[in-house]
């Protein structure tokens, strides 16, 4: 019979291409890796990866198999979920993901505090932009920007946030007060990558200000800040960025939208005594917040 573990470091091999990316994912040796992997392709009677000049690649025989693997991982990850959401225990760690800006300026500290009341509960925060998975255990709670739509997935919509355009005192000496009713032409602006202009306070942004040249995108929003404060250009950014910094905010001609935030965290869990501790204690605290969120 394979083993399970066999499996799952062959399907870190397929997904990252090396045994050294696949290592690192799984947080094990290198060496391990190519023995697993020689393990599983001896009791399989199969080559199931081919070493090419590009990385590890399936053969047919894995091909064939890696769908049936993932199926495995997914139900393996299943079972973990329904035992670990039985754990009473108010201690252990939790993982959390939030955008860096939000952790960063407004949950740091609602993270110390609820540290200071539940001691035994440790906090391993990820920032990113992408949205890590619930599903696959890459984090149990997150704090994202939009609603999910995974159904096995619970959110509930906590808080908005407010965003708002901005410009150095420094920039608008130099250039003069933009006018956003004609998409700020002569003007410089700061925004993020292509693929990310579709939320919707860069749409907001691009509608007023398309006529400015771009002379900075950046995905990180600090950058942003930094980049505005130095007088780069006009920045779309969240209130509660925007409004500690010496900046002006400037009075558009359409009403800016406003950034939902949503807790988010899997069914199977939701319900763990430490989960369920945590996101009512952040609940609690984001609702405290909401009128540095949300100036009005």
């Amino acid at each position: 019979m394979l083993d399970w573990d066999d499996l799952r470091h062959f399907l870190a091999i397929a997904r990252e291409g090396s045994l050294s990316a696949a290592a690192r994912n799984l947080g094990v040796q290198q060496s391990t890796m190519g023995r697993r992997l020689s393990g599983l392709e001896e009791r399989a009677g199969a080559k199931l990866l081919q070493r090419t000049p590009r990385g590890y690649v399936l053969t047919p025989a894995g091909e064939a198999i890696l769908g049936n693997v993932e199926r495995i991982e997914s139900e393996a990850m299943a079972i973990e979920r329904v035992i670990t959401g039985k754990d009473i225990r108010l201690e252990g760690t939790i993982r959390v993901t939030s955008v860096e800006t939000l952790a960063a300026e407004i949950l740091t500290p609602m993270f110390h505090a609820f540290q200071q009341a539940y001691p035994g509960i440790s906090l391993e925060v990820v920032t990113d932009s992408r949205n890590l998975s619930l599903t696959q255990r890459e984090a149990e709670v997150a704090l994202r920007l939009s609603r999910p739509t995974q159904q096995e997935l619970a959110a509930r919509r906590v808080t908005d946030f407010a965003v708002g355009i901005y410009a150095a005192q420094s920039y608008l000496d130099q250039h003069g007060m933009p006018d956003l009713s004609v998409g700020a032409p002569g003007h410089r602006r700061i925004l993020v990558q292509e693929e990310l202009m579709q939320v919707p306070d860069m749409q907001w942004f691009q509608s007023l200000s398309w006529g400015a040249d771009i002379v900075l995108r950046s995905n990180s929003r600090f950058t942003h800040v930094s980049a505005t404060v130095e007088g780069m250009g006009l920045a779309c950014l969240a209130r509660f960025l925007g409004d500690s910094r010496p900046l002006v905010r400037l009075d558009p001609p359409a009403p800016p939208p406003l950034r939902e935030i949503w807790m988010v965290v899997h069914q199977d869990i939701r319900h763990m005594p430490r989960i369920r501790a945590f996101t009512e204690f952040l609940t609690a605290a984001l609702k405290q917040r909401a009128k540095q969120l949300n100036p009005g």
